[in-house]
Parts: structure tokens; C-alpha cells; sequence
């Protein structure tokens, strides 16, 4: 079965590489983006078809751009950061620039900054992805203590928490859920007991689709896209709730061409372009006047029961529980 960054190349042109030939500053835009090279090679051929200006994307770990953003803080050297989680916008507000991008409205209040300095453009939602073809749908968990099942044993795929932020934010908000007490801490050991934990998320997502792993703790969009390509896969939305996180983008305060940056984030929270990616890559927009029809059978937002999930909390108290996640794997091994 083809990685899942073959599945998404069937569905875009060749990415593009880290950086474009300079043109005159006035047309163009400088982009820091997290984002995979497909989604950066939609935004920047379709921003330069609507405004005649040329998207010079740098491509990198979250991490890595905010240390670049950091280091060029007395000169900005990039207009827009996209494609990052929202506690990694909020954690550093103070490089960013406000500005009410256009439709900010339509996208709910917890998925964007109250005081305009980012703005939510995706929503990354925790599933459980099934291979119905190993598994039928009669026998489908419903919940998350459903996988709790002896007979789940070694056919959950689960990506490492420690390199993975969907599958800390994964467990943490389950930890949330359940308490966030010895007693949670016990069912979660119960979870992970039966799962394989991989090192890449990627891996989950392969697993699930050729049905190594007949179950996958992993996210919405992975699923629809491997059943997009024809693999038997199916997603699950947890019965007792699941995450949901917002990725999005901000303006980067002094940065070079700021005028450019105004229209190159709005182009990206903008309806056609949030509909254009929800097609091409099945990312679920966060404007809520997106008709998900181009996703086939994906629910309303609405309809999925989101679990309350404090991540300024998890975000200070990430190393210690990265510490207590990996000694609880480690037992269950």
C-alpha cells in the first residue's frame, strides 16, 4: 500500500522546494509553513494565480520555525507562519501582528485569538481509523474504552507521544477526561497495553490503510484520504469524545512586505481556499461555512462531541508527562 504522501501526490502537482528565486519585493511574500510540500504547492500556485504574487515558502518543523522567528526577531526575515498548532500561536503571540482577517467570524471562538493576533485555518480531529475489511463494522469499537479489549491487543496502531503532538494531545485529553488522577493514569495504561506504539505517524496511517494494524488512534483527515485511494478504511468518531485541535496562521510582526502578508492570510482563511484544500487533502476547515460534501461521508463539526481540553495546561506540563507517558508504555511492553 502506498505512504501516505504518495496518496496525497495523486492528488496535487510535484511540491515545491524550500525557496523560490527573489523577485521584486512587491510581488512577493514570504511564507514559514509546517505544512507538507502538496499543501504548500496549492497555496502558493493558487495564491500567485489570484494575485500575481509569487509565495516564497521556507518548509519546516513547528519547532524550527519558531526558533528561526525568534533568532530574526530584530529583523524579520518571513510575513506569515502557517500551518502550526494553536498552543504553539498562542505560546508566541508576542512576534506576531494583529489583524482581523477577513471572515475571522466564521470560524469558532476556541480556533482563533480573541485579539486577532492568529487565526485557526484547519481543525485536526483525533479518531479511531478502522481497516473494515479486517474489521466489520458490527464489530467497530465505539469508545475509547472499548479498546480496552483484550482481543485488541497488538492490532491498535498508536504513534509515540513523544514525537507526535496529535498523539500527546491524544492522550492528555483523555487523561483530562477521565480525571486526570492515579485512576486515569490506570485506564490509559489499559489503552496503550494494547497497542503497538510507532514511531511516526505516518506509520499509523500506512498501518491502518494495508491493515497491518486493523485499528489506528489517528486523525480524520488520514482516513478519508486512504479511502479516497481505495483502501478499506473507515473512521471512527469516539462516542464519549475525542480532541480537536486547531493548525493555522499568523502575521509576523515586522516582517518585510506586510501588505502582501495581509492578503496572503486571508487568501488562506478564505472559503474557496479552506474548500480547495478540504478537496485536494480532506483537511476539515476551521470556517464553519465550508460545505464538507467534497469530503463524502464527513460529519458537521458540530456533531462530533469534542472533549474540553486545556492545552496551556499540557503544554507546561509536557515534559514531566512525556516522562510518565513513556514509563507507562514502557511497563505495558
Amino acid at each position: 500500500m502506498k505512504r501516505l504522501s504518495a496518496c496525497l501526490a495523486l492528488l496535487a502537482v510535484t511540491a515545491i522546494g524550500p525557496a523560490l528565486p527573489a523577485v521584486a519585493a512587491s510581488d512577493h511574500v514570504v511564507l514559514y509553513s509546517a505544512n507538507d510540500d502538496t499543501v504548500n504547492k496549492l497555496i502558493s500556485d493558487g495564491f500567485k494565480q489570484a494575485t500575481g504574487i509569487t509565495v516564497n515558502v521556507i518548509s519546516s518543523g513547528s519547532g524550527v520555525l519558531f526558533r528561526r522567528i525568534a533568532s530574526e526577531q530584530g529583523n524579520p526575515q518571513a510575513d506569515v507562519v502557517w500551518g502550526v498548532s494553536a498552543a504553539l500561536l498562542k505560546q508566541n503571540v508576542k512576534y506576531f501582528q494583529a489583524y482581523a482577517v477577513q471572515g475571522s467570524d466564521t470560524v469558532p471562538a476556541p480556533y482563533r485569538d480573541p485579539g486577532n493576533l492568529w487565526i485557526g485555518t484547519n481543525i485536526q480531529v483525533v479518531t479511531i481509523n478502522r481497516n473494515s475489511k479486517a474489521i466489520p463494522d458490527a464489530e467497530a469499537p465505539q469508545r475509547w474504552e472499548d479498546l480496552f479489549n483484550a482481543k485488541w491487543k497488538g492490532r491498535i496502531a498508536y504513534t509515540d507521544p513523544a514525537n507526535s503532538g496529535f498523539s500527546y494531545a491524544a492522550a492528555t485529553a483523555l487523561l483530562q477526561a477521565w480525571g486526570d488522577n492515579d485512576a486515569a493514569w490506570e485506564k490509559f495504561g489499559k489503552l496503550v497495553g494494547n497497542t503497538k506504539v510507532l514511531n511516526r505517524s505516518t506509520l499509523v496511517f500506512d498501518g491502518n490503510g494495508s491493515g497491518e494494524y486493523p485499528l489506528g488512534i489517528s486523525l480524520e483527515y488520514a482516513g478519508y484520504l486512504w479511502a479516497h485511494n481505495g483502501a478499506p478504511v473507515k473512521v471512527g468518531y469516539p462516542a464519549d469524545g475525542t480532541v480537536a485541535l486547531a493548525e493555522g496562521a499568523a502575521l509576523i510582526k515586522g516582517g518585510p512586505d506586510p501588505e502582501n502578508a495581509r492578503k496572503l492570510i486571508d487568501y488562506l482563511a478564505s472559503k474557496p481556499t479552506q474548500e480547495m484544500l478540504l478537496k485536494a487533502t480532506f483537511r476539515r476547515p476551521a470556517r464553519q461555512d465550508v460545505d464538507l460534501g467534497a469530503a463524502g461521508s464527513m460529519p458537521a463539526f458540530g456533531t462530533i462531541k469534542v472533549l474540553p481540553y486545556d492545552d496551556a495546561k499540557w503544554e507546561a506540563a509536557r515534559a514531566d508527562t512525556l516522562r510518565r507517558l513513556k514509563t507507562t508504555i514502557q511497563e505495558t511492553r
